[in-house]
């Protein structure tokens, strides 16, 4: 039995304008989370704190039913500004955003929650679960080291991200790798400056930084197996020399994706190699930071029929794709279906040139208040299919 659309659309909307006027960054959702943490009381929830920080858990159980599930919304927000200009709930935090539609992740849970504390139609228990520190993928693995599965365990998981690109109104998901891991790196190359006008008296970083950057690419061109998908991407580029001075210390940052711990070794290793033999060549030394920040999120192929059936229930089965090509972007949702089974699901946003269509981490962004009610419905279904009740 569901709430009325026009009722549950209204706080739905409530809750996610509030919560995009207050983000926060990873570790500092404060406001926020007393905020998640209020709206479940309000709904006769317990709500536990604390935990990885300020990550909450509030659990509903209904019948006798020993299994459960975990619903995970996150609550972080983006260090940028906001650029919508006449946007009435537009960020009241400067320099912070909701950029990544995590406000809406956040009311779809709670939406669930309202409708599943109001039908109470499943057997079992749901864990509402909401992380803090999802984009720098921090977050997951905080609440785990804090015992969130001891203190709270789970049958299995499920999370949600919006995509703008989708049109509103369809949900895809797949079995087996769905989004990848994610590396950083640092490349520090070592010359020797000089005068502008004399280059042979010095040894130019800035060369050996161009070589590298183009030399790079040839790692998924040419070391990494067709069959496999990677992407090596420099990023930033920065050097102590000026105008007339050739520098002496150029600095490359930048970050790789993939989905296996072969292709990740792989990158890492190749890496070293190119840029050392590069700096070598030219008289110049190098040292690489790389640093492991995602691990692939990989859904659990018993969880995946679990979100596809849900999924039809809410949009219909003409809407539904169970096996969408994976993304190369990163969620730290993988770090725990490491350690628990579970499922990842994309929701559309909005096509491209739409209400919702804007990039994420776009100051122009917003979640498209239209998916809140699929979302909600949502994750409320997975719940009934996953724990249905007796007949």
């Amino acid at each position: 039995m569901y709430i009325e659309d026009e009722e549950l659309g209204t706080q739905l909307v409530r809750w996610r304008h509030h919560l995009h006027q207050i983000p926060e960054t990873g570790f500092n959702e404060h406001k926020t989370s007393d905020y998640v943490a209020k709206a479940l009381e309000l709904l006769g929830l317990e709500v536990h704190r604390g935990i990885g920080a300020t990550g909450l858990v509030a659990s509903l159980t209904v019948g006798d039913g020993a299994e459960v599930i975990g619903l995970r919304a996150d609550m972080d927000a983006l260090a940028m500004t906001e650029t919508a200009d006449g946007r009435v709930y537009i960020s009241r935090n400067a320099g912070c955003m909701h950029g990544c539609g995590h406000d809406g992740h956040m009311a779809m849970v709670l939406g669930a929650a309202q409708l599943l504390t109001q039908s109470r139609d499943f057997n079992g228990t749901v864990r509402f679960i909401f992380q803090p520190a999802e984009e720098h993928g921090r977050g997951a693995a905080a609440m785990i080291q804090d015992g969130l599965f001891e203190r709270f365990p789970v049958d299995e998981i499920y999370g949600a991200h919006n995509i703008p690109g989708m049109p509103v109104g369809h949900i895809a998901t797949r079995v087996g790798g769905i989004m990848a891991s994610e590396d950083n790196f640092v490349i520090r190359i070592r010359g020797r400056g000089g005068h502008a006008a004399r280059p042979h008296m010095a040894a130019d970083p800035l060369v050996v930084a161009a070589e590298i950057i183009l030399a790079l690419q040839t790692i998924v061109a040419r070391s990494v197996d067709p069959a496999e998908s990677a992407v090596v991407s420099c990023t930033e580029i920065h050097t102590d020399g000026i105008r007339n001075a050739i520098p002496t210390n150029v600095e490359i940052k930048g970050d790789t994706r993939s989905y296996s711990l072969e292709v990740q070794a792989l990158l890492e290793r190749r890496m070293r190699e190119i840029c050392n033999g590069i700096a070598s060549a030219h008289g110049s030394s190098c040292e690489v930071e790389y640093t492991h920040e995602f691990v692939p999120t990989v859904n659990w192929p018993q969880a995946v029929p679990v979100t596809v059936r849900a999924a039809e229930a809410v949009v219909g089965k003409d809407n539904v794709d169970g096996n969408v090509p994976p993304m190369m972007i990163s969620e730290d949702f993988g770090a725990f279906l490491k350690v628990v089974p579970g499922a990842f699901v994309f929701i559309g946003n909005g096509a491209a040139g739409t209400p919702g269509g804007v990039p994420l981490h776009n100051g122009q962004y917003d979640f498209n208040d239209a998916v809140l009610p699929i979302g909600a419905r949502y994750f409320a279904e997975v719940a009934r299919q996953r724990l249905p009740q007796e007949d």
